[in-house]
């Protein structure tokens, strides 16, 4: 939609952040994993970048305090979804944090209802245009955005596992809520549940239900997940390594940010690489970046047209791109 980036960049300079643009060809891999584009580059192995994320620590070392990046984003996925593409465009951010993590999480917060306010009070002519070919309810969305912990989601999800009504020798019993004696896997119409594992897209789906039941709001944060499923540059938590400093934000039962504070420890920082299959030398340089001190920091990346997607109820990211690129498609 015309103008969301343009109200993310005014957003964050107005919060004393700064605009800086990386490098889409780098040695290896940035997210960890084999999903990337390689390529040959005069002579040595490289790839696309899958996120600026490795560069824009490196600006937070460098004394830049708070940056960010609107830029091309690269992803080798066949993904034949509704709301991935192999290239879209990537709202990038990276800050100090003073204190706690939480701290990126407030900046989350107010950006983004900035940013829906912005929308429908600057957008209105694009979103009836919208609107009258694709008919879709208005975002709902609190002033304060409301967050859960990843164990606070998973309870609301085990809480809502239940028996169908029926019928029996002439007494009509509701659904009855099914919590006693269930393990850790409650299964439901293809629903996990897993307090040490990640979500799988029924489970986000159907969590964005209850908390649009429980909470009225559309958009909100899930925060402190399971260190095993974030990336390598993930801090753990102080009081709990199996849970992690990070956070995805949802809207409309989808996800659309995934954000923590990152490892700035060197030493750590090779373990996690180490663990998640990477290969250190590919990141050495990132790695060398926070031998000489680095201070705690975090961010989030976010994808442009699966926000516009989301906020406009639409069934399909490639309604939202003006080329999109997908697994079979790279022309015009």
């Amino acid at each position: 939609m015309v103008g969301t980036a343009t109200i993310f960049r005014q957003f964050l300079l107005s919060e004393g952040f700064v605009g800086i643009h990386t490098p889409k060809l780098i040695a290896g891999s940035s997210e960890g994993g084999s999903a990337v584009f390689r390529l040959d580059y005069k002579g040595q192995p490289a790839c696309l970048a899958q996120s600026p994320q490795l560069h824009k620590q490196m600006a937070i070392c460098g004394d830049f305090g708070r940056v960010f990046e609107v830029g091309p984003v690269f992803r080798a996925e066949d993904s034949f979804t509704h709301r991935h593409l192999c290239e879209f465009t990537g709202l990038d951010v990276e800050m100090e944090i003073k204190e706690h993590y939480s701290e990126v999480m407030d900046i989350v917060d107010r950006l983004f209802v900035a940013l829906f306010d912005s929308l429908n009070e600057r957008c209105q002519k694009e979103l009836e245009a919208i609107g009258k070919q694709y008919p879709f309810e208005p975002l709902k969305y609190l002033r304060k955005t409301l967050r859960l912990t990843f164990q606070e989601g998973v309870q609301l999800l085990k809480d809502s596992i239940w028996i169908p009504s029926f019928e029996y020798e002439g007494y009509f019993f509701k659904r009855l809520t099914w919590i006693q004696d269930m393990d850790w896997q409650g299964k439901e119409a293809g629903i996990e549940i897993c307090p040490l594992g990640d979500l799988n897209t029924e489970s986000e789906r159907k969590l964005g239900q209850l908390v649009l039941e429980k909470y009225g709001t559309e958009f909100y944060i899930l925060h402190r997940y399971p260190l095993a499923v974030r990336p390598f540059y993930t801090m753990p938590c102080s009081d709990d390594p199996t849970y992690s400093t990070s956070f995805d934000v949802f809207i409309r039962g989808e996800e659309i940010i995934s954000g923590a504070q990152r490892v700035h420890l060197p030493d750590l920082l090779t373990t996690r690489a180490e663990a998640c299959g990477i290969d250190v030398k590919t990141i050495s340089t990132y790695v060398d970046s926070f031998r000489y001190g680095a201070p705690p920091h975090g961010g989030f990346g976010v994808g442009l047209e699966r926000v516009v997607m989301l906020f406009c109820a639409l069934n399909n990211i490639r309604k939202t791109s003006l080329f999109p690129r997908d697994p079979l498609r790279i022309a015009p």
